[in-house]
């Protein structure tokens, strides 16, 4: 059985990396930009900017060649610690088969953290290298203020063998806009588990997954061999899947899970931790509850949903590869990650 390989702990003074491998920043975005480098910056952190950041047309940041050679460089750059990209986009996949994985794979690993398309590529390498990788919240969130959770560089400076502890929200935003200075946390946050007579559920094993609406086009390609990542490193903990959704109705995420189990992506599955999805609406009274019930219920399957992951912030920090133990009960979670 292969080990999971963890970064070096982020620490204030370390370097961080900022690259768009998949949408730029406009220059009408620049101020934003400006204020969450300087929010991570407060934090002790030196940041290093790519050239492939400031600009952003036809949906990137750069010809796809030049958004896998930033972030490769960054990556095997000694003097950067961690990448941290300024939020997702749409064709990050472009760059996976320019990445040489090989060179990856024999190099340091380093923190990558992101969500939405970012999902993208930190789902490819923790599966194609072993190397952590970490879902939360991505760059531009980063000058919205606390949210009452564990921050995210307090999960990067966890040390391999280490654990953290993380608890659901007490409220989320009900309608996020980037551009808002501050998060205004509106809504009372509950953690809902799926089956009519459950009022608690437990499950462990090692987390993977991200953004359904990304995750789906890697399916049946040599970028998701989820059962071979299975065999070598999970056959003995199982996975839990977290799933998240943007801009998805009820019956787009019912055929994305669909399309997830008939490839065999739930075989091995312990427990599903959803997110709450954002851009959402039910179909002809078909609900995101239908969608998870036709497909988990009858796989026997725990579901948590509507829990802290994703385009409704805040949300927590899960680590693709980390061995995790949830816990749901009366709307509350929390979620444990050892880093073995």
């Amino acid at each position: 059985m292969k080990r999971i390989t963890y970064p070096n702990p982020l620490k204030p003074g370390h370097t961080i990396g900022i690259t768009a491998p998949s949408s730029g920043v406009r220059p009408e975005l620049h101020g934003v930009l400006d204020e969450a480098v300087q929010a991570v910056r407060s934090l002790g952190y030196n940041v290093a900017e790519g050239q492939a950041l400031r600009i952003s047309d036809k949906c990137v940041s750069a010809p796809k060649e030049s958004r896998a050679l930033e972030l490769q460089r960054f990556m095997a750059d000694p003097s950067v610690d961690a990448v941290i990209p300024p939020w997702g986009g749409e064709f990050l996949m472009e760059i996976l088969p320019l990445i040489d994985w090989e060179a990856l794979k024999a190099g340091e690993p380093k923190w990558m953290l992101g969500y939405s398309d970012i999902s993208t590529i930190l789902f490819v390498y923790t599966l194609l290298t072993g190397n952590a990788t970490a879902h939360g919240t991505n760059l531009m969130d980063m000058r919205a203020g606390e949210t009452g959770m564990v921050g995210w560089d307090q999960v990067l400076s966890v040390p391999a063998g280490g654990s953290i502890l993380q608890h659901s929200s007490q409220l989320y935003q009900s309608r996020w806009d980037f551009q808002q200075p501050h998060f205004q946390l509106d809504t009372p946050t509950e953690w809902k588990i799926l089956g009519e007579r459950r009022s608690d559920v437990s499950f462990s094993g090692r987390l993977i997954g991200g953004c359904m609406d990304t995750l789906s086009i890697l399916a049946g390609t040599r970028y998701a061999p989820v059962s071979a990542f299975v065999e070598q490193y999970c056959s003995d903990t199982g996975l839990i899947w977290y799933l998240e959704s943007c801009e998805m109705n009820a019956a787009d995420i019912y055929r994305h899970l669909w399309n997830f189990q008939q490839c065999g992506w739930f075989d091995h599955a312990n427990g599903v931790l959803v997110g709450r999805p954002d851009g959402y609406a039910d179909t002809q009274n078909f609900e995101l509850k239908d969608a998870l019930e036709r497909i988990f219920l009858p796989m026997g399957i725990p579901v948590i949903y509507d829990a802290d992951i994703g385009h409704v912030p805040p949300q927590l920090t899960l680590v693709n590869g980390a061995f995790a133990e949830v816990f749901c009960r009366q709307g509350s979670g929390i979620v444990n990650m050892t880093f073995r």
